[in-house]
């Protein structure tokens, strides 16, 4: 009998439909995967079962017995715990207090906190999980990212779950960190817990599901056991369409010299990097997690200091204080934390879109409303960028669609010459990634140099020209086509392979 059934479950926001209908059903010890588009329904659904949100109609069953969950406390108690792609830890708190709160154990004396035994269950959780480094008494906000993710999955795995939902669990976490997270999910799934696995790489859902629903519109268009389906049908069946080749075919044909980085040094970072970027060439710089790739971006484009080296922009020598003077350079960097760095997200889609471009709109500091409006809604139909409205908050956007607005930003400043990516298809669905490889390759094709940073290997060698592979703060290797291989890359970066 399945742990879950779900049974024509529906929900509308305002009379446009979210969910239509969905049933399926997923036994114990199964990990069911959850494929679609950003906007196909996936979180809705999660919501609901979840208990943040009620649905209008259907029924869920588990064990076959109906059962309701109008309310997060409804979830819990039937062991249901969900894991958002968005961390809800409090910064201020310990580890321990994160993992156990409102659940704090008590000593003898009423009201008075066993700290030795939290931090005791917190510490043994995170053991089981393959991370006994961290340590519970640790603020939360000294943690890094991907740590902070670790917290926020241990903090479901306390309660024991009967059915455990991830969405996107593995979007900051580095390759050691996702074995080991794979590894739990399958000792748990040994030991009886359902778990309702949510991700855009293909590649993870292959390796640690059993079974996969895929969504569309918020319908199920497509759902079986995994060994029944490819990679291909997959794609095709949650963009709607066959993919002959994710990457568009490009003609290699590179121009002059753009930008030259010569002996770039940051002690105890990097140390001696040193490249070429060609108009009209995208060039891949690949690296394990901690190679040191973002801080090398990051000296280009002026957002931290550089102690040597030298920075050549069409072979004038130029120095390179802040991202001010590097977007009126000609350099423009879609960076990988786009909530961080990347938009103002309490402010409108149409602002965070404008923010490179004032020069274009305004004359004598007045903003010419109808020529920012007509940029607007070209950036919205060319993109395809889905939003409820353009005066809309960005946070309200999927994150497919918030990278979006952040492509459309740097699209529309002027005078770019150069296009750093920096993970620019992290937690976006296959569709989104297909547009945005169009995107890239239409900017080569308009004659940019494109540096894309990518910790997906299938993902830089099916765009690049070139192949930079760094490893511990160094240059291990520049391959040519001939030589892409996800071996060959790994083989540099994991330091294998002796440098080229």
């Amino acid at each position: 009998m399945p742990t879950l059934t779900v049974e024509r479950i529906a929900k509308s926001y305002d009379g446009n439909p979210a969910v239509r209908e969905i049933s399926f059903s997923v036994g114990t010890g199964q990990v069911l995967a959850l494929c679609g588009e950003n906007g196909a329904g996936k979180s809705t659904l999660m919501k609901m079962l979840s208990g943040a949100v009620v649905p209008d109609s259907g029924r869920v069953f588990m064990d076959g017995v109906p059962v309701r969950i109008d309310c997060p406390a409804d979830a819990m108690a039937l062991g249901i715990c969900t894991v958002y792609q968005e961390l809800s830890l409090l910064p201020h708190l310990s580890v321990a207090e994160n993992m156990l709160l409102g659940r704090m154990p008590q000593k003898r004396i009423p009201w008075v906190i066993d700290w030795s035994a939290a931090n005791r269950i917190a510490g043994r959780v995170l053991a089981e999980f393959g991370f006994p480094e961290i340590d519970p008494t640790m603020l939360v906000s000294d943690l890094s990212v991907s740590k902070q993710q670790i917290v926020e999955i241990a903090k479901a795995l306390v309660n024991e779950p009967a059915i455990l939902i991830l969405d996107e669990p593995t979007a900051v976490l580095s390759a050691h960190e996702t074995d080991r997270l794979f590894a739990t999910v399958r000792r748990l799934a040994e030991t009886g817990t359902t778990v309702l696995y949510i991700s855009h790489r293909l590649e993870e859902i292959f390796q640690i599901a059993d079974a996969f629903v895929v969504l569309k519109d918020g319908a199920s268009v497509l759902q079986g056991e995994l060994d029944t389906v490819d990679e291909a049908r997959l794609i095709e069946a949650m963009v709607g369409r066959p993919l002959a080749a994710i990457f568009p075919p490009r003609d290699r044909i590179p121009g002059r010299v753009v930008l030259e980085v010569e002996q770039l040094t940051v002690a105890g970072t990097f140390e001696n990097i040193g490249f070429q970027l060609r108009a009209g060439e995208i060039v891949g710089l690949f690296g394990l997690v901690g190679a040191g790739r973002t801080d090398v971006a990051k000296v280009i484009f002026g957002a931290r200091p550089a102690e040597r080296g030298r920075v050549r922009i069409d072979g004038a020598e130029v120095t390179i204080h802040t991202p001010r003077e590097a977007v009126r350079r000609g350099l423009a960097m879609i960076t990988e934390d786009r909530k961080g760095d990347g938009l103002a997200l309490d402010d409108s889609v149409e602002n965070n879109t404008m923010f490179a471009c004032f020069d274009r709109i305004s004359s004598y500091g007045v903003i010419d409303s109808a020529e920012r409006s007509r940029l607007m809604e070209e950036q919205v139909r060319s993109l395809s960028i889905r939003s409820p409205g353009v005066d809309r908050p960005v946070r309200q956007l999927s994150g497919g669609n918030q990278q979006k607005v952040v492509l459309a930003k740097w699209l529309l400043a002027d005078g770019i010459k150069v296009f750093i990516f920096d993970e620019p298809t992290r937690g976006v669905d296959i569709a989104t990634k297909v547009e945005i490889y169009r995107i890239i390759a239409e900017l080569a094709s308009h004659g940019a140099a494109v540096l894309l940073i990518s910790s997906e290997m299938p993902e830089v060698i099916g765009i690049s020209d070139r192949i930079l592979v760094m490893r511990e703060g160094r240059l291990a290797a520049e391959l040519l086509p001939d030589a892409f291989s996800m071996e060959s890359l790994f083989r540099y970066a994991a330091g294998l392979a002796q440098p080229d």
